[in-house]
């Protein structure tokens, strides 16, 4: 009778083993749920080369969209006033992470979880803004890049000054709401005297205030435009691009996306390589590292880019020392 109970035993455990250990493959072989992923645009398209870029990116970093990922995108279309309200909506679909472009974003995500890791693309300041503690460990939910490059706007100074012979008067658009453009005007102020320019600096808060900021440039008798663009400047380009011709004033701008649409000359950071590196960022949160661990990446990938249909109908002439040093020449 002891040996039956014994083997009836021993036959019930190995049975319950079995059940676990089919258990157990049954579990690791269903399949894993996607990561969400939302990402808040203010500037940029869907189609844009950014989010293109970022996409890019994932693949890369071994995603497959609407497998392993979903994207939830939301689109400002340049229009800051639609920003909380899309940021808000992200945030209550308890998303996995989300990616802002834009200091603006950045903040309005911040202001709505302090637990959903965020990944920015392009901000000026973090640190200045309240978004991070520090470049080097950022803690809290938010990480990324950086865009801050104060010394950018000198070299584009130095650029105008090598492309207008004799060069004095300089005006300079730029909006004293966006973060970060404060920093960049000191820089400029500051070496504008080594240089021998006058700087007229000329505030553009709105897309109705284009108009009035080239009818500053004519009144300051200016040679040269410098644009410090911002969300706003950036999805109204084309107003600014159509003034800028018929002002038949050289200009240099931050981004390549003007010199594609018909500006003369941009140099600044490589908007698109950041969005890709900002897919490295997002792989690393889903495997468990927190984002407050990530340091801010400091810009490293500049770019300049050069329109010569524009240089011609200018009349102006490139100098060589400016073609040398283009990553991109737009003939």
């Amino acid at each position: 009778m002891i040996r039956r109970l014994v083997a009836l035993a021993l036959g019930a455990l190995a049975t319950c083993l079995a059940l676990f250990a089919l258990s157990s493959i049954a579990d690791s072989q269903q399949p894993t749920p996607p990561w969400r992923i939302g990402v808040l645009l203010v500037v940029s398209s869907l189609e844009s080369k950014e989010t293109l870029e970022f996409r890019q990116g994932l693949r890369e970093a071994g995603y497959t969209e609407g497998r392993d990922i979903m994207i939830e995108w939301r689109s400002a279309n340049g229009d800051n006033a639609r920003v909380s309200a899309l940021a808000v909506d992200l945030v209550q679909r308890k998303l996995d992470v989300i990616v802002t472009e834009t200091t603006l974003a950045t903040l309005a995500v911040k202001r709505g979880t302090s637990t959903i890791p965020i990944v920015m693309t392009i901000v000026a300041d973090p640190v200045g803004s309240g978004l991070v503690a520090n470049l080097a460990h950022p803690g809290e939910n938010v990480t990324g890049f950086s865009a801050m490059a104060p010394e950018l706007g000198v070299k584009r100074l130095e650029m105008l000054k090598d492309l207008v012979p004799n060069l004095t008067r300089v005006a300079v658009f730029w909006n004293p709401d966006a973060r970060g453009h404060t920093k960049v005007v000191e820089a400029l102020k500051a070496i504008a005297p080594s240089l021998s320019l006058q700087l007229s600096f000329v505030s553009v808060r709105t897309p109705e205030e284009i108009g009035p900021a080239f009818a500053a440039v004519g009144r300051a008798h200016a040679q040269a435009l410098c644009v410090l663009s911002d969300a706003q400047l950036m999805f109204h380009r084309r107003t600014l691009l159509n003034l800028a011709s018929k002002l038949r004033v050289p200009a240099i701008y931050l981004e390549r996306r003007f010199v594609d649409d018909g500006g003369l000359m941009s140099y600044g950071v490589d908007w698109a390589y950041q969005w890709r590196r900002s897919a490295t960022y997002v792989d690393k949160i889903l495997k468990g590292t927190k984002p407050g661990d990530l340091p801010i990446e400091q810009p490293t990938k500049f770019e300049l880019v050069v329109n010569l249909k524009t240089a011609k109908a200018l009349g102006i002439t490139i100098p060589e020392s400016i073609l040398l040093r283009a990553d991109e020449v737009i003939r």
